[in-house]
């Protein structure tokens, strides 16, 4: 198609995927995101102990597409390996291992130094060109007023000061499926009336509080590091359904660090706890599991409200050729790192049809 002014809202994998594919078609591409960095949930949080990726824990590569990005995107293996989370171990709500590790059926990667550096990667540049907002939230769309056949699209910043954008031709959503409802539904005209908003409803996701965890005094001579001898588990447990040692992942530094993951039910139960009190509870069940029974030096809650796809949309993407908009993310065909790949990929590859 002849070159056209693209704005993507969102700078995870999903909407940097279909933003890198846009540019190398030759089309004009703008990214905003209200969060500081790219990523979206593959998400590093930087700590004077190191850093805890506290939402993706790793991603695989089923698909040949992403198994050929990976490849030949330059310097991208620099910034992502294997990690032996493979070998995840099983456990029951006391912490007994009730499956052994066993070698997987395939690799799992993770970002180096962190989740986020993927991305971040894969987005410099968009960054470099001017082209990557970060720290602009969009509340809503609406007909350019200078063009009303073009969008506008408005927002704030981190300091709430208002901003706007216009003269795009398209507008797409990579951001979670409520979001999307709510930002269409606050667009008014075409944005409200688009027949996207109806599919994303039906879309149901469930929230995840992860909690960090750092012990540094366990990187002491002599001491390798605390608790049991596996590096990540699954659990039964009510609380928790997922830890990791973050020290174990490729490229971290070597201080004693665990993210902890709440199970989908547990989170949806406790969605409106304050994140001090969600702190204890995860924690006592920590020590249940681990034996880990230390004050650890730096602890934080942090809740992913929108983190698990339930319900996915059933399709890679949306588009509505009618009003110039289109939605992708992983909630349209599951929860992995790799539904959100396919999802922008996809949504990019067809706008370049059109």
């Amino acid at each position: 198609m002849a070159s056209q002014r693209i704005a993507i809202v969102g700078a995870g994998m999903a909407g940097i995927t279909a933003a890198r594919t846009l540019v190398q078609s030759g089309q004009d591409v703008t990214v905003f995101d209200k969060s500081a960095g790219t990523g979206g949930r593959m998400a590093t949080r930087r700590t004077v102990f190191g850093g805890f990726d506290h939402g993706a824990q790793y991603f695989t590569v089923r698909d040949a597409r992403l198994a050929l990005a990976l490849q030949s995107v330059p310097d991208t293996l620099s910034h992502c390996r294997p990690w032996s989370a493979n070998a995840v171990r099983v456990l029951d709500p006391s912490g007994r291992v009730v499956e052994a590790a066993r070698p997987g059926p395939e690799a799992h990667w993770v970002g180096v130094p962190g989740m986020s550096a993927l991305v971040k990667h894969w987005a410099q540049p968009l960054a470099d060109a001017g082209q990557l907002h970060l720290s602009h939230q969009v509340l809503w769309l609406q007909a350019d007023p200078l063009k009303p056949s073009l969008w506008a699209v408005h927002g704030v910043d981190a300091l709430a000061r208002p901003w706007h954008q216009g003269g795009f031709d398209r507008v797409l959503l990579a951001i979670p499926a409520p979001q999307c409802a709510q930002l269409l539904q606050a667009s008014p005209g075409r944005g409200a009336a688009s027949g996207l908003i109806a599919p994303t409803l039906t879309v149901q996701t469930a929230p995840c509080w992860s909690l960090m965890l750092a012990f540094p005094l366990a990187s002491q001579p002599g001491l390798n590091h605390l608790g049991p001898q596996w590096n990540a588990a699954r659990s039964t447990h009510h609380r928790i359904a997922w830890l990791a040692r973050e020290s174990s992942k490729p490229g971290r530094s070597s201080i004693e660090r665990w993210t902890v993951q709440a199970s989908a039910e547990w989170s949806s139960e406790h969605l409106h706890d304050d994140a001090e009190r969600v702190q204890h509870k995860l924690m006592r069940a920590f020590s249940e599991l681990t034996g880990i029974h230390t004050v650890p030096n730096h602890a934080q809650a942090h809740l992913w409200r929108y983190a698990k796809t339930t319900q996915p949309l059933g399709q890679p993407y949306q588009w509505d050729p009618s009003t110039g908009l289109g939605t992708c993310g992983d909630w349209h065909l599951g929860q992995r790192v790799e539904d959100a790949f396919v999802s922008g990929l996809e949504l990019g590859l067809r706008l370049c049809v059109e």
